[in-house]
């Protein structure tokens, strides 16, 4: 006999990295934020940082040092021009990397934008038992990301397997 499973609705923090966005101009952070509660899960933060490794890693890791933060969605600084930099930033905050994540989204993404998809440095890890995605700027990229990817694992439903049944916080409620 399978049992369905139900939906468990996650807490997730957003980080908009930039120099140049603020609340206004910041579509890629809304469009992340819409997408998790059209989902269901709920946002337990949403904001804007500079370009800076130091300011990045500072927030991400009050994050993922709160119980209450399951998953943690930055956007921009994926690049390699300018002050790029947050995959430096986050992945000496990594237990683990999830190599499957960029390697899968720069697949999907060569659909789109065909080469200029070596340019990404799109990653994502775990971190306190927190997963961490780390993904480009502009809005397409955003979309994909979540829509083909993220939005599955962080369903419990998904089968044959998901992040979900991975997070010990979660699951010891």
């Amino acid at each position: 006999m399978t049992t369905e499973r139900q939906f468990l609705p996650l807490s997730i923090a957003v980080l908009t990295i930039s120099d140049t966005r603020n609340e206004d101009t910041d579509k890629s952070g809304k469009l992340l934020c819409e997408r998790v509660l059209a989902a269901g899960h709920r946002v337990h933060e949403k904001r804007i940082c500079r370009d800076d490794i130091y300011a990045i890693r500072a927030i991400v890791s009050q994050w993922i040092a709160a119980d209450e933060v399951n998953v943690v969605l930055t956007t921009g600084g994926t690049g390699v021009t300018g002050r790029d930099g947050t995959p430096e930033a986050l992945a000496p905050l990594f237990d683990k990397t999830l190599d499957g994540f960029g390697e899968m989204f720069r697949v999907l993404s060569y659909e789109d934008i065909k080469t200029s998809t070596l340019q990404s440095r799109a990653v994502a890890g775990v971190a306190n038992a927190t997963y961490v995605f780390c993904l480009p700027g502009s809005g397409g990229a955003c979309a994909l990301g979540w829509d083909a990817l993220i939005v599955h694992q962080l369903d419990f439903r998904t089968r044959p397997c998901n992040l979900v049944e991975l997070m010990p916080r979660l699951l010891e409620r």
